[in-house]
């Protein structure tokens, strides 16, 4: 008789810190598992603190609640399928991220995580120790290796846990979004697969934590890079695979395949997922946000109300004298189109009173930047008042190219606690609006159709703080300067490689000083969804002080 074995792969959204409910939430889809049969059930990579958890950690008292939190999990979930879930364990030599192997109402096992990742958004060495490699544990016919995330990068656990009896592997995993991630991690798991011969099952979380949103998108391998299953992205999935022995080994049947969007449209939905799993887990259920009528303000609005829908979202016009008759109407038609509630404050007279206060120190100089930061500053006076006054949480509206070159006010258009266009640079905002206009998902909560119209996506961009003010007075066009920023943020040209491109070597080293410069601007900045290898906070640090400049 042929042996089978099903195991039930749990992509869910844990929310950090509460494990109490990442408890029950793995109660319930332990439940789920048994009522299909399951002989196991998976979780992800340190499912029941959330991840990451980063410093806190370190605090030995959270550790020692999540290991009770399991051990109690385990007891309550004796009487059927077993259970795979990711949790810190701390030995007597240190603090380990483990996957812990609960069964019969016990610990049979505990895999510790070998290779601790120290790059992009990860700094595992200084939190963890380093695990020795584990060999496959059992659970019924199977004998399962399972690498931890980091471990399934280079050959040498899988490896080792296949030389050491393995006849699956099982990849539990925290892998946040980047831009074309996924396919990097298919490519990278079969190279295992071809490597040991195993099948092998790729879970991965799905939600927002802080920047950074967790796609899921888990799947399953078998021998010969075959995709055997696999899940959506962004959605929880409860998914059974079922394997059966052959004389080959054991091979995973047939499941349905999940069919993922482009990378417009996940790079849209990581904005939506992170904004509504960061105002959910942080206790908002509103926004406020500053609507100018120009592009970057309504592609947020636009987010926020189909992250949390448009009932929930406050806009809020706050004109000067110099503020267009066409960005009023833009404004307007943003806040109509998407069903938000808009409020004009007029700041004219603020603004008046408060040059009027600094006229006598101010005397014998001319009208400069200091005026237009007033401006600014006063608008996000206005809001963060209202977002005193209601609990609704401030947006702050910059995109990646504003916030490379220091184009956006501290204490003034930079309030708010996020900022859900924060790695998106100029040009894309333009196709990222026209993409929402072209395309509605049932994961939207705003309407369908054309919510952002033509006049706000094609008029020339402006900040509106002195008469006939352009971004192009004072910076390159779009796409020069979103060229030599991706060049210089993004991959970490020289000023000599981007100007043997093409580029004007003035205009790159004039960049590079605004990116230099605006150092500490960024140090203070609201967090924000991260969609590239190279977002601003956790993936590039740089020092504020520094004279350092490139040379040709």
């Amino acid at each position: 008789m042929t042996a089978t074995f099903r195991l039930t792969l749990a992509q869910l959204n844990p929310t950090l810190g509460d494990l109490s409910g990442n408890a029950a939430k793995a109660r319930a889809a332990w439940a789920e598992a048994k009522a299909a049969g399951s002989q196991m059930i998976a979780f992800t990579e340190m499912f029941i603190t959330g991840y990451q958890a980063q410093d806190l950690i370190r605090r030995r008292s959270f550790v020692a609640a999540a290991e009770d939190a399991i051990r109690k999990l385990a007891e309550d979930c004796a009487d059927g399928p077993a259970i795979g879930i990711g949790g810190p364990w701390r030995g007597e030599d240190g603090l380990y991220n483990a996957f812990w192997i609960l069964e019969g109402g016990k610990v049979t096992a505990r895999v510790l995580k070998h290779n601790l990742p120290n790059n992009d958004v990860f700094d595992e060495v200084r939190l963890y120790q380093r695990g020795p490699i584990h060999g496959p544990y059992s659970v019924g016919p199977l004998r399962i290796g399972s690498p931890i995330c980091e471990d399934s990068w280079s050959p040498d656990v899988a490896e080792a846990q296949a030389e050491s009896g393995a006849q699956i592997l099982l990849v539990p995993n925290g892998s946040p979004y980047h831009r074309g991630k996924q396919g990097d991690r298919i490519g990278i798991m079969v190279s295992r697969v071809v490597e040991t011969g195993l099948p092998l099952v790729y879970l991965n979380m799905v939600g927002g934590q802080d920047d950074q949103v967790f796609d899921g998108g888990s799947f399953v391998l078998n021998p010969g890079g075959r995709l055997m299953a696999q899940l959506p992205v962004f959605d929880e999935a409860l998914a059974h695979v079922d394997f059966e022995e052959t004389e080959e080994g054991w091979r995973a049947k047939k499941t349905d395949l999940a069919t993922h969007p482009d990378a417009w449209e996940q790079d849209y939905r990581v904005m939506v997922e992170g904004l509504r799993d960061y105002l959910g887990k942080t206790g908002f259920s509103k926004v406020v946000l500053g609507l100018s009528g120009g592009i970057d303000s309504a592609l947020v609005a636009a987010i926020a109300a189909d992250a949390i829908g448009p009932e929930n979202v406050h806009c809020v016009m706050l004109p000067s004298e110099y503020t267009s008759a066409h960005s009023l109407e833009d404004a307007a038609a943003v806040a109509e189109r998407l069903g938000t509630r808009i409020d004009t404050l007029p700041i004219a007279g603020p603004k008046h009173a408060v040059e009027e206060v600094l006229a006598p120190l101010f005397a014998g100089r001319a009208p400069d930047i200091t005026e237009e930061n007033i401006q600014s500053r006063l608008r996000g006076l206005l809001l963060m008042a209202l977002s005193n006054k209601f609990g609704e949480m401030l947006l702050t509206t910059g995109n990646k190219s504003e916030v490379a070159v220091g184009y956006a006010t501290i204490y003034g258009d930079m309030n708010g606690g996020y900022n859900p266009i924060k790695d998106l640079y100029k040009t894309r905002v333009f196709e990222t609006c026209r993409w929402r206009n072209a395309n509605w998902r049932d994961w939207m909560k705003a309407p369908e159709g054309e919510v952002i119209p033509v006049r706000v996506i094609e008029k020339a961009p402006s900040a509106e703080l002195r008469p006939d003010q352009k971004d192009e007075d004072s910076l390159p066009p779009y796409p020069v300067l979103d060229a030599i920023l991706e060049g210089l943020v993004d991959d970490e040209k020289s000023i000599a490689d981007l100007v043997a491109e093409g580029f004007d070597a003035e205009t790159v080293k004039r960049v590079e000083h605004l990116i230099f410069i605006s150092e500490y601007k960024r140090y203070q900045a609201a967090p924000g969804a991260r969609l590239t290898k190279r977002a601003f906070w956790l993936d590039r640090r740089y020092p504020i002080a520094n004279r350092w400049r490139d040379s040709l």
